[in-house]
């Protein structure tokens, strides 16, 4: 009889998805860069709408971050959705070589959170224009977070 167990509803490595970052490349790079005289690892956007529309549309969803991945300059590896009912909310992440864009949507309350987090040479604020013209808020607020910042050389 079999048992279900957390142990064998784990994947094992052998099935993740592998994305070589090194490929083409003498020496592997860790992607942190150097702004201002500040060492980090990269720019976290935390990215809020209010009064914003279509917020219950997964393929217009889907389509932004595919833009917006481009715009920036990024590396997407895969994009999940999941929509919710009634509400038609969405969550979801585009899962990036140099990090992630994640959202979620209160259609109900013309509410969307974004975090968009980018290390290297990507430029997380270029996304802002493609959300903000795909979803046309009212109101929004942008806060930058820079990751990564070692305390020992600041």
């Amino acid at each position: 009889m079999a048992r279900n167990t957390a142990a064998s509803a784990v994947a094992t490595s052998a099935e993740w998805p592998v994305y070589d970052q090194a490929a083409g490349q003498e020496e592997p790079q860790d992607h942190f860069i150097t702004r201002n005289g500040i060492e980090f690892a990269g720019t976290h956007l935390i990215i809020d709408f209010w009064e914003a529309e279509n917020l219950d549309n997964l393929q217009l969803m889907e389509t932004a971050l595919r833009e917006a991945v481009e715009v920036s300059g990024a590396t997407l590896l895969h994009i999940h959705l999941h929509h919710f009912t009634p509400s038609g909310g969405i969550s979801g992440v585009a899962v990036l070589a140099e990090s992630h864009i994640s959202v979620h949507t209160w259609p109900e309350r013309n509410f969307a959170a974004f975090d968009v987090f980018m290390c290297g040479d990507a430029e997380p604020e270029l996304t802002i224009p493609v959300l903000k013209r795909t979803f046309n808020p009212g109101k929004l607020n942008v806060n930058e977070q820079l990751r990564g910042i070692n305390p020992e050389r600041t």
